[in-house]
C-alpha cells in the first residue's frame, strides 16, 4: 500500500479524525466523511477518561457471571435487551469464549503497549500547539462503597504493579487528602496518577479544525452507502452525495462499520453497547480528580465549567434511544458515593446517548482486511475510544504508508473471528 496518495476515511469520530492527521502528517490527500457532524456519535458525550490504568479487556474472567446478575434489569450497569437476534446470539457465544482466563492475559500486554503508545502521542499532540485542547492531568480515582469488591480489585492493582504502572489504595482520609473537595462515603479507593482527561468535544473539533485549516476535505451530512470493488481492491465509495474514489479506504464508522461489508458479503462481529452522559454546570463543590463509581459503573469527570456523570453499558442494537430508568440509575448512584452533590442542577442537564462499538473479545479492529487490502478496519474500541484514538491513527497511517510497526498486530486483524 506504499503506493497509496488518496484515502477516504469513513467516519468523523476520535478514531477517523486521529487517522486522517496522521495521514495527513504523512503526506496523503485526505478526505473523511461523515453522515452526521464531525464527533456527533460516541466522541460528543463520553467520559473522556484517558485511562491507560485499563489493560483488562472487556472480555474477562468472571464478567459473564457479574453480566448475568445485571442483564435483565433495565436499570443494572449491564442491560440486554429481550430480542432474537442471530447476530447478537454468535456474539455473545464468541465473547464467552473469549472470557478465558488465557485469552485475557495474552491480551493484555497488547492493550498496556496500546495504551501507552496513544498517552505518548496525546502529550506530542498537545505540546505541538496546533490543537487547542485542554488535557487535564489529574489521574483517575476508583471509589468503593464495599471492602469486598475493594479487595477483589487488588489483583488488578497487582497486575499494574508488575506492568510498572503507579497505582495506589487510599483510605478516606486519603482520598480527602488527594482531592478537599471529595467527600466520600466510600470505603476506600484505588488512584492511578497517571491517567488524565479531557473534553472529548473540544479534543475532535480541535482536530476538525486543523485538518480543514491544512487541506483535509471533511465532508459531513453524507451518509456511506456502499462499498463497491472491482479487481480484487475496493474502488469506489457510494454515498447520498455521490461517488469517492480512493487509492485506500478506512472503515472508522464505529457501531455503524459491520453494516457497510453486507453488501461485500464480509462479517465483522460487533455489538453496539449504548453508553450514557449527562452533564450540568459545575457545582462549587464539585471533585476536582475524575472518578469511577466502581460498584456502580459510574464515571465522574470534571470538565471546565461542567461535571458529567457517564456509564452503562446496553446491548439493544443501533438505537440511540434515551431509556430514563437508566438515566435515572446514573444520578441514583452519584449520591451514594457522593452525598455532598445529592441537589444536582438538572434543569440544564444536557443528557446524552451514544454507541460504542464492541467487539467479542474486548480488542479494537486495526489492519487491512484479507478480501481486500485497500481496505483497512480502524474501530471496534468500546469504551476505549479516546483513550486509543490517537496510536490507531498513528499505526492505520503506518500500516498504509509499510512503515515499520513494533506492536504484533495479529490479535488485532479484523479477520480474526472468521
Amino acid at each position: 500500500m506504499n503506493n497509496a496518495r488518496e484515502v477516504v476515511i469513513l467516519g468523523g469520530g476520535a478514531i477517523g479524525l486521529c487517522t486522517a492527521y496522521y495521514l495527513w502528517k504523512s503526506g496523503l490527500k485526505v478526505t473523511l466523511i461523515e453522515k452526521n457532524e464531525i464527533g456527533s456519535g460516541c466522541s460528543y458525550g463520553n467520559a473522556g477518561l484517558i485511562v491507560p490504568s485499563h489493560v483488562i479487556p472487556l472480555a474477562a474472567p468472571g464478567v459473564i457471571a457479574k453480566g448475568l446478575k445485571w442483564m435483565f434489569n433495565p436499570a443494572g450497569p449491564l442491560y440486554l435487551k429481550p430480542r432474537f437476534d442471530l447476530e447478537l446470539m454468535s456474539w455473545l457465544w464468541k465473547f464467552s469464549r473469549s472470557c478465558a482466563s488465557a485469552r485475557m492475559h495474552r491480551a493484555i500486554p497488547l492493550l498496556h503497549a496500546l495504551c501507552q503508545n496513544s498517552a505518548k502521542l496525546f502529550e506530542e499532540l498537545q505540546q505541538s500547539k496546533a490543537f487547542s485542547f485542554d488535557l487535564e492531568k489529574r489521574g483517575l480515582l476508583m471509589l468503593y462503597q464495599s471492602e469486598h469488591e475493594w479487595k477483589a480489585e487488588q489483583e488488578a492493582v497487582e497486575l499494574a504493579h508488575k506492568l510498572g504502572m503507579q497505582v495506589g489504595n487510599l483510605n478516606p482520609a486519603q482520598i480527602r487528602e488527594l482531592d478537599a473537595n471529595l467527600h466520600t462515603s466510600a470505603f476506600g479507593g484505588i488512584y492511578y496518577p497517571h491517567d488524565c482527561h479531557l473534553d472529548p468535544a473540544q479534543f475532535v473539533n480541535s482536530l476538525a479544525r486543523f485538518l480543514r485549516d491544512h487541506g483535509a476535505q471533511m465532508i459531513t451530512k453524507t451518509e456511506a452507502l456502499q462499498l463497491h470493488a472491482a479487481n480484487g481492491k475496493i474502488a469506489k465509495l457510494k454515498t447520498s452525495r455521490g461517488d469517492f474514489s480512493a487509492d485506500t479506504f478506512v472503515l472508522a464508522s464505529g457501531a455503524w462499520s459491520p453494516a457497510l461489508l453486507k453488501d461485500l458479503q464480509m462479517r465483522l462481529p460487533m455489538q453496539a453497547g449504548k453508553g450514557y452522559s449527562i452533564t450540568i454546570p459545575r457545582p462549587p463543590n464539585a471533585p476536582r480528580v475524575p472518578l469511577l463509581l466502581a460498584e456502580a459503573r459510574v464515571a465522574v469527570t470534571p470538565m471546565g465549567e461542567r461535571l458529567r456523570f457517564a456509564g452503562t453499558m446496553e446491548l439493544a442494537g443501533n438505537d440511540l434511544a434515551i431509556n430514563q430508568r437508566r438515566v435515572q440509575a446514573i444520578l441514583n448512584a452519584v449520591p451514594k458515593y457522593l452525598p455532598n452533590i445529592e441537589a444536582m442542577d438538572l434543569s440544564r442537564a444536557e443528557v446524552w446517548a451514544g454507541l460504542r462499538p464492541c467487539t467479542p473479545d474486548g480488542l479494537p479492529y486495526i489492519g487491512a482486511f484479507r478480501e481486500y487490502d485497500n481496505l483497512i478496519a480502524a474501530t471496534g474500541h468500546a469504551m476505549l475510544g479516546i483513550t486509543l484514538a490517537p496510536i490507531t491513527g498513528k499505526l492505520v497511517s503506518d500500516l498504509i504508508l509499510n512503515q515499520p510497526i513494533a506492536l504484533d498486530m495479529k490479535a488485532l486483524h479484523p479477520g480474526r473471528f472468521n
